[in-house]
């Protein structure tokens, strides 16, 4: 069982200190895909960088700028183009008159059977500076290091506090529950590979942009790997039990579970399948999609 943390307690437009160097401000948009809300954090005293701004929300704007105010912003950076994420960064950059960061949302095919799980994206996401994995960016006493994550989006980054050994991780990992990679814009095997990077690097402390963050997360990071192996096997045993669709897998695996929580169990069956397809384990008919076949290769 994953170790989920629950408790946290969000201080609603108070710039909370967690190092000296690191400040978080947590916006009021609380909901199904963001917990208590998204929080924005400061890295850095006096000149300093600001990480995902957040939700389109005036009032959140306000805390920003009272958390800010006498500093110079040198850079607003984003994790992903989620409108919990990146709506409010193009504002908050003009204000300090800094330059916006991140990656574009690339472009990809729609399914007509998906179902939106996730928070929407953000169509005016439009960075002035393109980073790419290993980018960095340097102010008094902290640099920054931007690592491409993809998984969760296909341009998601989280960006590592060098000085704090911590990660600034978005919803690359979440204390308080699995991150949601769901196609076509999530792709699992890409997530797995990107945790298992995570994991590698031994940072002391996560902090996601949702909840409370993580020390010594490395056997945290362990239990979240083994959870999405273990689904992984479950899939393969109802290919060998003789269930072909996703559907029918999903209704025998999830028959305990309130049927409208079936759709995202579908999505997660979805992304098992197309890594397991990709990797040869798995054939599908005529395609990878919702409603395709599958069969054991």
């Amino acid at each position: 069982m994953i170790p989920f943390l629950k408790d946290f307690d969000p201080t609603y437009g108070v710039a909370q200190t967690l190092s000296p160097r690191l400040r978080r401000v947590v916006a009021r948009n609380p909901g199904p895909f963001t917990y208590t809300g998204t929080g924005a954090y400061i890295v850095g005293r006096g000149i300093v960088a600001v990480i995902d701004p957040g939700p389109d929300d005036p009032v959140h704007l306000e805390a920003l700028k009272r958390a800010l105010d006498g500093e110079t912003v040198s850079h607003v950076l984003v994790t992903h183009h989620h409108l919990d994420h990146s709506p409010l960064a193009r504002a908050l950059a003009d204000h300090f008159g800094a330059p916006l960061y991140g990656r574009p949302a690339a472009s990809l095919p729609e399914d007509r059977g998906a179902v939106r799980l996730e928070a929407g994206d953000d169509p005016n996401f439009r960075p002035d500076i393109e980073i790419a994995d290993g980018w960095t960016a340097k102010g008094p006493g902290w640099t920054l290091e931007a690592l491409h994550t993809p998984g969760h989006t296909t341009n998601h980054f989280c960006y590592a506090v060098e000085e704090d050994r911590a990660l600034l991780c978005g919803d690359h990992v979440m204390a308080w529950s699995t991150s949601i990679v769901s196609p076509p814009e999530g792709n699992m095997g890409q997530y797995l590979a990107s945790l298992e990077r995570i994991q590698k690097r031994d940072f002391r402390v996560l902090y996601p942009a949702h909840g409370p963050h993580l020390v010594d997360p490395g056997p945290f990071i362990a239990t979240y790997v083994a959870h999405r192996r273990r689904r992984e096997g479950q899939v393969l045993d109802q290919l060998q039990a003789g269930r072909r669709t996703i559907r029918a897998m999903v209704d025998d695996l999830y028959r305990d579970v309130e049927r409208r929580l079936h759709p995202a169990a579908m999505h997660m069956v979805w992304a098992h399948l197309i890594d397991l397809t990709e990797r040869g384990v798995t054939v599908a008919s005529p395609a990878p999609t919702l409603q395709a076949d599958y069969s054991l290769a």
